[in-house]
């Protein structure tokens, strides 16, 4: 594939900075992304943006910087993705599948060229994202760097990304083939879609005292994990939110039969 097919799936592909303190690395990020023929920066809550350094920074990228939409949650950068692919050390508490850069670089291609939007997000410069944020991704992506000194500038690591997404989209990333997840179902609803219906099931289960009183941070965890895996369409999320919808009916009912 030639520099100028790439473009096409390139244009679909967004880096996503969530809550960065430095204003600096917001620049850097922007001139490692125009590098690699990347162009779309989305900025979620950034704690000094505008700013001078971020100017001084992106040394040649300031169309990138420029261009950069400001958001103020992760929810709403990704709003529309079918794939949204998050950037962290390895995490305990949010269990998801772990993608080495290459293998995240091949599934954000295939995402791109079958015309779905993706994001690569990418957190804090100090405490990365928070495992709520991890909940939006489809898949966490380490970059497995010396166990002995792991720390990795952000703005490094959006280059390291970057340019594997650039190998991806040329074609060129040779070796072993990698394993990128299975193909997102090209119908399956975008993110704003999703949290709809994940609202309205967190609603359902307390409406029905399913927690019967544990913390439901658990349960819904695991309940996210299953619908983004499978992929759900339109017709999909209207078909369980109506479920949804009669079980919340009959609870309300049974409260205003009991009194309550």
């Amino acid at each position: 594939m030639d520099t100028a097919t790439a473009a096409g799936p390139a244009t679909r592909i967004r880096i996503v900075l969530v809550g960065t303190q430095h204003p600096g690395n917001i620049g850097s990020a922007a001139r490692a992304i125009k590098t690699m023929g990347l162009h779309r920066l989305v900025l979620v809550a950034p704690q000094k943006y505008p700013h001078n350094e971020a100017d001084m920074m992106a040394a040649g990228a300031e169309d990138v910087l420029n261009a950069a939409v400001e958001v103020a949650t992760l929810a709403e950068a990704v709003a529309d993705c079918r794939l949204v692919l998050g950037c962290t050390a390895r995490s305990r508490r949010v269990q998801l599948r772990e993608l080495r850069p290459r293998d995240a670089a091949a599934s954000a291609h295939s995402e791109a060229v079958a015309g779905g939007e993706v994001a690569l997000v990418f957190g804090r410069e100090r405490t990365g994202l928070e495992n709520e944020e991890l909940q939006l991704c489809h898949a966490a992506v380490h970059i497995p760097a010396n166990p002995d000194y792991s720390s990795l500038n952000l703005a490094a690591a959006v280059q390291v990304l970057s340019y594997e997404v650039r190998l991806a989209l040329l074609g060129e990333a040779g070796g072993d083939a990698p394993a990128a997840l299975a193909p997102v179902n090209p119908d399956a609803v975008p993110h704003a879609e999703l949290e709809g219906f994940f609202g309205q099931l967190a609603d359902t289960l307390e409406d029905i005292d399913f927690h019967k009183g544990r913390a439901p941070d658990s349960a819904m965890r695991k309940l996210r994990r299953l619908f983004v895996r499978t992929g759900l369409d339109q017709k999909e999320v209207r078909l369980l939110r109506g479920i949804l919808a009669d079980a919340q009916r009959m609870a309300r009912l049974a409260t205003d039969r009991n009194g309550g």
